[in-house]
């Protein structure tokens, strides 16, 4: 069953593959950050990104999970 919630669940998972693979957004040297190419700062902040939304994603499933049981359990 699809719900909003996880829908969102969706996006946050998704995201960063588009990010990724979408390479002609960011495949440039400009914007440098404190010297580093736009490049390679870009992909390390998608790193940090990605994980919190992965860590999103985990703490929506828990709670439709939980919402789905009845709220047994922790």
């Amino acid at each position: 069953m699809v719900t909003p919630v996880r829908v969102v669940i969706g996006v946050c998972l998704l995201a960063p593959f588009v990010a990724m693979l979408w390479v002609g957004s960011y495949a440039k040297t400009d914007p440098a950050f404190i010297g580093i190419p736009f490049f390679y700062w870009y992909q390390m902040a998608w790193v940090l990104i990605s994980t919190a939304l992965t860590a999103i994603a985990y703490r929506l499933w828990q709670r439709d999970q939980r919402a789905r049981k009845g709220g047994a359990g922790k």
